[in-house]
């Protein structure tokens, strides 16, 4: 891996990658350049910085990447439709959050390649993602990641180039990574720079406005594919960073019923019920309310059980239940394996949580329930292994129960509907981990209370814009 000395002998130019409406509207983008991304992806040259330009949801026509789950496996009447991010560099959506934090701490001069060490503080997905994107702009990079984390995580981050130090714990122990973070930036105040997915709004903001637009766009062209009515009636999505979720404040803001729906799971249910355990929903359920989630906008938190998550995600990609869902269930042959080769085990989680939402608001054939597909089942094939070891090898009678139990039985328990004292009882659970032992300002933590605080942080996307835009043109 690149030590930083070896990472100033590859550039100390900065690297300008692609404005937040290019990302979402990738048709913006210097024509020659689009081409020499989208051929970078079709020949699998991930590798090349020009694949910073297919950070984006949409294909090589500008039409989102999704997947409308079959009602065969959701059995609800309701539309259940789901980005899919298998198309992003590394195979995840995080590295939109890991680009956009990188791009707002260069554009501010905060961090500079060959001077910097960039330390991604990560659960998975958004260390692999910046491991991705510090070698595309010639950082070098160090990720923070719970031992027990799958292993293919942990081989994608040095592929990419980048370190790992393992901390203590699994999914859930993300206090260990904050003090390993402040332990080496006291160790090395003057290149350490911690991008904390969980306090940094360029996460936000890539969510709010790329992910949340998207969405937008998307629904319209379902209803005219006789799919839906055009509008959103809820978005739902689990909690790792507070990230992905922001993409349910631009929905509200343009479906005025559109609800917002936050997923964590039943073994470490910290907002449900300020409970806390270990739990294997990787890339969720961090045992605590991060600062940049806009709590006060959520109108409902379920929780979904890891090991429901896990073996859906087995029922849907192993070979006897794919067949199973064909031949029995009548799942159409193309759906199921494009959602085969889309699916994780947190959008096994997701695509539950819409299940569990369109039972509790009755939703019916005409509504539109958006979730995320964050990853694919490349990053856990060690974890369905451990499960034919535990439960044996699938067959036709374990799917036929999966089917029926996870997915058509989706029970309405765990439910904590978003009314006031509940929103406050949420909010307040930051506190603790933000202005005690992080030394947030508690006036800040009280604006976060209203959205006005939310809507300033949102318009700063079109002012990092700009800034990218006139810095690109002095190169």
């Amino acid at each position: 891996p690149p030590s930083i000395q070896s990472a100033a002998c590859v550039t100390m130019a900065r690297v300008y990658g692609p404005t937040f409406n290019e990302m979402l509207y990738p048709e913006k983008v210097d024509p020659t350049v689009r081409a020499r991304a989208l051929k970078a992806q079709r020949e699998g040259d991930e590798l090349d910085p020009v694949n910073l330009y297919n950070i984006t949801w949409k294909d090589e026509h500008s039409k989102p990447y999704h997947i409308v789950i079959p009602k065969e496996i959701t059995g609800v009447p309701c539309n259940i439709v789901c980005l899919t991010s298998a198309h992003f560099p590394t195979g995840s959506h995080k590295v939109g959050a890991t680009y956009s934090v990188t791009m707002e701490h260069q554009l501010r001069n905060e961090i500079a390649p060959g001077k910097h060490t960039v330390v991604w503080p990560s659960t998975g997905n958004y260390g692999i993602g910046g491991a991705w994107v510090s070698g595309r702009m010639g950082y070098d990079s160090l990720v923070l990641l719970p031992e027990l984390m799958s292993k293919e995580r942990f081989a994608m981050i040095e592929g990419y180039g980048g370190r790992y130090i393992k901390t203590p714990g699994c999914e859930s122990n993300v206090k260990e990574i904050y003090d390993k973070s402040e332990q080496l930036k006291k160790e090395n105040p003057e290149v350490i720079q911690i991008a904390n997915q969980f306090m940094e709004f360029g996460n936000y903001r890539f969510h709010y406005y790329v992910t949340g637009t998207t969405c937008v766009e998307l629904v319209k062209d379902l209803k005219e594919k006789g799919i839906g009515n055009g509008r959103v009636a809820a978005f739902c999505s689990s909690m790792g960073s507070g990230g992905t979720i922001a993409a349910g404040d631009k929905l509200k803001q343009s479906f005025y019923e559109c609800k917002i729906v936050g997923l964590e799971p039943i073994q470490c249910p910290t907002l449900y019920s300020n409970g806390f355990g270990g739990h294997d929903i990787q890339g969720i359920g961090d045992k605590h309310a991060t600062w940049i989630h806009n709590i006060a906008n959520m109108d409902a938190l379920m929780c979904i059980d890891d090991m429901e998550c896990k073996q859906g995600l087995q029922l849907l990609t192993d070979p006897t239940g794919m067949d199973f869902l064909i031949k029995e269930a009548g799942v159409d042959p193309a759906a199921m394996h494009h959602l085969a080769k889309v699916v994780g085990i947190s959008g096994v989680c997701n695509i539950l949580g819409a299940i569990k939402t369109a039972k509790f608001y009755q939703l019916g054939k005409d509504d539109t329930v958006i979730t995320i597909c964050t990853d694919t089942v490349e990053r856990y094939h060690s974890v369905m292994s451990d499960l034919d070891a535990t439960f044996g090898k699938m067959d036709t009678v374990k799917a036929a129960v999966r089917l029926a139990h996870i997915f058509h039985g989706q029970k309405l328990d765990y439910i904590d509907e978003g009314t006031v004292h509940a929103r406050n009882r949420w909010l307040n659970l930051k506190y603790y981990t933000w202005v005690e032992q992080r030394g947030k300002d508690v006036r800040e933590l009280e604006a976060q209370r209203s959205q006005v605080y939310w809507l300033k942080k949102q318009a700063e996307v079109e002012e990092m814009d700009k800034l990218q835009r006139e810095l690109r043109q002095r190169k």
